[in-house]
């Protein structure tokens, strides 16, 4: 499949290459047994200890707090952060995934008490230079697919909101998630697409906090996320898969 979208030529955070192969997978996204079985099985970790790093969904005066989902795919985590209480922005530049996101949400409405859920498609960039701010941000297995790291953390950092919070999950690069999250995931147990990730691109929980350190934030919480017979948990394991809370020092 050609990816024709003019947001990911552009310059900026958007890999062409990597918008195209998440586009391949927008219409099966939704399905739990299908190609994003593993972001299906995580996401209750996630939603849950991101909901517990971020600040609340509703402010003392009753007000819905905004929250930025960027490079949210067809919304998985979008839908579980409006259901929240959240004031949801899905961002993602694949229209494919945006598309897939909107008819689910169409299809599937959200329970009543639930926030208000927009998916735009873009990049951060175009964002960033609307003035758009944010008191909440989640980039959830997104940051190692991003063209710059570190320039992405400096965006997300320029539209979060004093007193806000960003939550980020990723891959640690270790020979161990070479193993299991590459090699193991892609071609042995073939729960991923092949050529889903790029070992050589995960993001040390180091470089990360040097990372967050020049937007000018910090890292306040990090966690490790493992699979299990009863799902998916949180430890102190940082080996493979990680998800942190960066702040404003």
């Amino acid at each position: 499949m050609q990816l024709h979208d003019s947001t990911a030529r552009g310059p900026g955070s958007v890999s062409p290459s990597e918008i195209a192969r998440f586009s391949e997978l927008a219409e099966r996204w939704w399905d739990p047994a299908g190609p994003m079985r593993p972001l299906h099985a995580m996401n209750e970790l996630r939603i849950s200890w991101s909901l517990a790093h971020l600040p609340a969904p509703v402010d003392g005066h009753g007000r819905r707090r905004t929250l930025l989902d960027i490079g949210c795919g067809a919304g998985l985590a979008s839908e579980a952060f409006a259901r929240a209480g959240f004031d949801v922005t899905g961002l993602d530049a694949s229209s494919a995934a945006i598309t897939a996101g909107r008819h689910h949400l169409r299809h599937h409405p959200l329970p009543e008490g639930s926030g208000p859920l927009a998916y735009r498609c873009g990049s951060a960039e175009e964002l960033c230079a609307e003035g758009a701010r944010f008191d909440a941000i989640s980039a959830l297995e997104v940051i190692e697919h991003v063209t710059d790291p570190a320039a992405f953390l400096a965006m997300l950092s320029t539209m979060l909101r004093p007193g806000g919070a960003l939550v980020v999950s990723t891959m640690n690069r270790t020979l161990r998630s070479l193993a299991m999250a590459k090699i193991g995931a892609e071609y042995v147990l073939r729960l991923l697409p092949v050529g889903t990730h790029e070992w050589r691109k995960f993001i040390t929980p180091a470089e990360l906090g040097q990372q967050a350190v020049r937007a000018g934030l910090r890292i306040a919480d990090i966690a490790g996320m493992v699979p299990g017979l009863g799902g998916w948990r949180e430890s102190r394991d940082l080996g493979v898969n990680y998800i942190a809370q960066l702040v404003r020092d």
